[in-house]
């Protein structure tokens, strides 16, 4: 059997890509805030007093990660909860003071992050590569149960 281009399998791609996102957000972001922790603050900033589920839907995390992201943001003094008045097994999330700080400071180094790393692409391409890339993103929501399981070898 002949080996396949893997530079024709979106899964390897992303994977490179994903490879290459997290080098860059070590580098020039933060080592101690993940990519994931970033986007829950950002949520919050946007929209303080969200639940976590909301949250979770908001920057597409399923319901366990959510669960350990806002433990983690949340132990690090970055997140508080308070119990919903209007349901008291739901908890409402607010940056901190120290939250809304971290934001800020991570916002303009994801800025800068984000020219190197679309840097290859001209302004026009990488607002082609945003829609492209946003429109599989979308798709693959619906892939989390597929209709055809994936063959047994």
């Amino acid at each position: 059997m002949a080996a396949v281009d893997l530079t024709t399998h979106p899964g390897h791609l992303a994977r490179r890509l994903q490879q290459a996102h997290y080098l860059l957000w070590n580098t020039m972001v933060s080592e101690e805030i993940t990519s994931p922790q970033f986007a829950v603050l950002n949520a919050l900033v946007a929209e303080p007093g969200l639940d976590q589920r909301t949250v979770g839907e908001r920057v597409g995390l399923d319901r366990s990660t959510i669960a350990e992201v806002v433990s983690r943001l949340e132990r690090r003094g970055l997140l508080g909860k308070v119990r919903d008045p209007g349901d008291g097994r739901r908890f409402l999330l607010r940056p901190t003071a120290e939250g809304e700080r971290t934001h800020r400071r991570l916002t303009v180094r994801t800025a800068r992050m984000n020219q190197v790393f679309l840097g290859p692409l001209s302004p026009a391409e990488q607002t082609q590569f945003f829609d492209l890339i946003r429109r599989v993103a979308d798709a693959a929501e619906g892939l989390r149960n597929p209709v055809e399981p994936a063959a047994r070898a």
